[in-house]
């Protein structure tokens, strides 16, 4: 009996002859498989193995061809970095991870020592090895006091920093480049590891939850292993632009249908996100020791039929790979079934994952392969087609490292590179001010280049997977009583139900018109009738962004025709003139530029207080704060508080959209989630640092998000008060990427603009008493008409406006004082220029802004 004739170890009936020929028939004429077909694909022995494999090979070959490398595999040269062998979890098959007690007595350290690591690493380099394998436990100092004492003692906050820490050293004494498995990771976890490694990964190993939930499962206890909790890893990879490694272990008990719900999971990320670099489908070996030593191994045929289904389910542009050390010297069968990677082989270390199974040596490996017509060719870590990219895939630090050992032309291993150490270390300055820096001026004149950026299609996922994602339905309406409803508003808005604040957040007609009526009367109580407004400028320091938030009209590639970035002097420069002209607020905010340094932040912040010691600093949104955490290694509490002593007074509380990541994960791929926002925000609170709270509403969001938006707002400020103000922001469409790829509606109408700002006077009482409506995206009538809604600021002059006129806002870039007045008297109410934190404007800056007008001389009219 060969390999194809194993028997299943599935103890159901196999799939009948009649589905196993159709589904073989539907494979061999490309129709996309379901997860049925799959399933029974996945128990094809013998000649229907034979039949399914060489569907499989055929479809791989078309992909290498594609690639540009046809009749190619790949491997990686690589040494194994077991960083720590301790762990939170207890997976019941693993011998890599131990306990304190045995390290001790084996006279190790809890971890590898740094000399240690660099030891392991410089060995490698030697052997001509480019790829360093981070191997280690997931968050061990969570379980283990030993593992907290040794971080402590050797000053690292947790596990995280120290995998940061050895990366960089191993960068830069050696030359190999990290690829990283550090377990479980959030979204804050890549914006820390991504600087310093081209890669990442993590085992899938199953989606199913019961081999998890279930006592005795293989996972049960170990909470890591979690199906949900690791496919959220798997889109935070990708939400992050991290090429990521990961795949499906085979044979720990999980059903066939299991097995094809986990490809199919990784198929749905790869698709919406792109950053699934290679799938590695592994075999189970029990070892012994352990609770599952008595379990059988898979057995190769069935890893053979995985291979076949993972290459037809992912398709030809996958990157598949089954360890050469787990196939029992099977290697033409699994070329066979579809591979196109052989994965990380060492000269070097042993495969610490499984000691008893040695690499083989890639003399031999290359000689098995070219027996089967292929020849084996070195790859780097992070794939060719990354590399090839660039940005936003590889950051701007690691890119010289990668280089340096890669072929231009290929993007693979460049076969005569030695590693060498590099340094490492992030920009000193800010980018030198290039571009269109007048966009501020000229976009209300000349208008921006085009309607999209350069990489549309590519840099925020895959947009057909959005269509599909967001549900063209209409939002169904509510049977609450909208008259009860009214008359609780009426009398205590406090004691709105969820159902009845939905109900009114519905209300259209006289409806509506009694429910604004209700929140005016509201903000007269809190507020009084006066009309606010402040004298500040804008200043947007750079517009390049590769954070791929699809809403944003504003964000350019650096070398898009409208894209600019602002010198440290001209930032300072244009608060200067603000203040001549009688601002009191600079509001400063820009993309997320690769090359600005976590500290660039600081340095705008002094560089304006230098030049304008009076002025207040409003900047930096929660995604600034913590890109600027994360690049210095700083904890956002400690970035906040250098930030606070380096000039900062303030926080914009934007990048909040909608704080429900059902919502969010359409509107951006790579923005914080709505956790890390309210961390920051709530953070910056407790250091005494005010924050403003936004909502942008009318895309893809639904009365429902806008309820528990403001809900969750409200929360906040009544454990922090630190917000000064709840500011709405209408979708501007025009422009926005959602929006021109047919995913998101055309902005808010007239009806949900005053009912929004109606209920969030309603919702937010009596905890944030200011409510702010936005000329720049409604315009003067429609900032009137919010006035006579509830509320009662009309935010600043702005004196320069670029994101919401990139989205395709026409309503302007500035206001001068007279022209904010004149909309307060529009609503018949007097009016008071305020500070940012709403007090008393000093005589002298009052004076100043009457003078001028508050705006700019040279701003010019806008553009029709």
């Amino acid at each position: 009996m060969d390999a194809t004739d194993a028997p299943r170890p599935d103890p159901r009936p196999a799939p009948t002859a009649t589905s196993m020929r159709r589904a073989l028939r539907r494979a061999r004429d490309g129709a996309a498989l379901d997860p049925g077909e799959a399933a029974v694909l996945l128990q094809a022995r013998g000649d229907d193995l034979r039949d399914l494999c060489a569907t499989a090979a055929r479809v791989r070959d078309a992909g290498l061809a594609e690639a540009g490398r046809p009749g190619v595999i790949t491997y990686s040269k690589k040494v194994f970095i077991p960083l720590t062998r301790l762990c939170r979890d207890r997976c019941h098959y693993c011998t890599f991870v131990t306990v304190p007690g045995r390290l001790k007595r084996a006279g190790h350290g809890m971890f590898l020592a740094p000399d240690e690591v660099l030891e392991i690493a410089r060995q490698g380099a030697a052997l001509g090895c480019k790829e360093a394998l981070f191997t280690l436990g997931d968050r061990p100092e969570e379980r283990w006091p030993e593992a907290r004492e040794w971080l402590d003692a050797h000053g690292y906050d947790d596990t995280l920093a120290y995998v940061r820490a050895m990366s960089i050293r191993v960068l830069e004494e050696t030359g190999l480049l990290p690829h990283l498995n550090p377990g479980v990771l959030g979204w804050t976890d890549f914006q820390r590891l991504k600087p310093v490694a081209p890669s990442m990964g993590m085992m899938l190993e199953t989606t199913a939850t019961r081999l998890w939930s279930e006592p005795g499962g293989p996972h049960h206890g170990s909470p890591d292993k979690e199906p949900a909790v690791r496919l959220r890893v798997l889109e935070d990879a990708g939400r992050s632009a991290v090429p990521f490694t990961t795949g499906v272990l085979i044979g720990i008990g999980e059903t066939y249908e299991e097995r094809a719900d986990a490809l199919f999971a990784i198929r749905r990320i790869a698709r919406q996100y792109h950053g699934v670099q290679e799938v590695i489908v592994q075999n189970f070996r029990a070892k012994p020791d352990t609770a599952m030593r008595a379990m059988p191994d898979a057995e190769l045929a069935e890893l053979a039929a995985a291979v076949a289904v993972t290459r037809l389910v992912l398709g030809p542009s996958a990157r598949i790979q089954a360890p050469p050390n787990l196939v029992d010297e099977e290697f033409a069968l699994i070329i066979g079934a579809g591979i196109d990677d052989w994965g990380g082989v060492s000269p070097l270390t042993p495969d610490h994952v499984n000691p008893e199974r040695p690499w083989p040596h890639i003399e031999e490996l290359a000689a098995r392969t070219a027996a089967e017509g292929f020849a084996l060719r070195e790859r780097l870590t992070v794939y060719p087609g990354y590399l090839q990219r660039g940005e936003p895939w590889l950051d701007p630090r690691i890119m010289p490292h990668v280089r340096a050992l890669a072929d231009p032309a290929t993007g693979l291993a460049r076969q005569d590179a030695k590693p060498v150490g590099l340094p490492w270390q992030e920009p000193e300055d800010l980018p030198a001010s290039y571009g269109r820096t007048d966009l501020h001026r000229t976009i209300d004149t000349e208008g921006r280049t085009g309607d999209r950026r350069a990489d549309f299609d590519e840099v925020y996922g895959d947009w057909e997977v959005l269509r599909e994602q967001v549900s063209a339905g209409p939002v169904p309406r509510l049977s609450s009583d909208v008259r009860q409803a009214l008359a609780t508003a009426a009398d205590d808005p406090t004691r709105l139900t969820d159902d009845q604040a939905l109900a009114l957040f519905h209300a259209d007609g006289p409806a509506l018109d009694a429910l604004c009526r209700i929140a005016d009367d509201v903000r007269r109580s809190a507020v009084g009738d006066e009309v606010t407004y402040c004298v500040t400028r804008n200043i947007n320091f750079t517009n390049v962004c590769y954070t791929g938030c699809r809403f944003c009209a504003f964000a350019q590639r650096r070398t898009d025709a409208d894209a600019y970035t602002l010198s440290l002097e001209q930032v300072a420069d244009r608060a200067a003139q603000a203040w001549e002209v009688g601002a009191t607020e600079v509001c400063m905010q820009g993309g997320i530029h690769p090359d600005l340094p976590g500290t660039a932040y600081f340095d705008i912040a002094r560089a304006v207080k230098a030049r304008v010691p009076g002025i207040h600093v409003h900047a930096f949104s929660p995604m600034e704060v913590v890109n600027g955490a994360t690049r210095t290694g700083l904890s956002i509490r400690d970035w906040l508080q250098q930030a606070g002593e380096a000039g900062l007074d303030s926080i914009p509380g934007t990048a909040a959209e909608i704080l429900d990541d059902e919502v969010r994960w359409v509107l951006t791929k790579g923005k914080l989630p709505a956790a890390t926002w309210v961390e920051v925000v709530t953070t910056a609170h407790e250091l005494g640092i005010r924050s403003s709270s936004t909502m942008m509403y009318g895309h893809v969001d639904t009365p429902a998000h806008w309820l528990g938006h403001l809900r969750l707002l409200a929360g906040i400020q009544q454990r922090t008060g630190g917000f000064t103000e709840f500011v709405t922001l209408p979708f501007i469409h025009t422009n926005a990427p959602v929006y021109l790829a047919g995913v998101a509606r055309p902005g808010p109408t007239a009806r949900d603009n005053r009912a929004v700002v109606a209920m969030a006077r309603l919702l937010l009482h009596p905890h944030i008493p200011n409510i702010q409506t936005s000329w720049v995206k409604l315009g003067a009538e429609g900032a009137a008409e919010m006035l006579r809604s509830g509320a009662n600021d009309l935010g600043g002059t702005l004196m320069e406006e670029t994101i919401s006129r990139m989205a395709g806002s026409a309503y302007g870039s500035y206001k001068s004082v007279r022209d904010l007045e004149a909309i307060a008297e529009a609503a018949g109410r007097p009016h008071r220029q305020r500070t940012t934190t709403y007090g008393v404007v000093p005589a002298e800056r009052r004076a100043a802004a009457l003078a001028s007008d508050g705006h700019l001389p040279e701003l010019l009219p806008v553009l029709d």
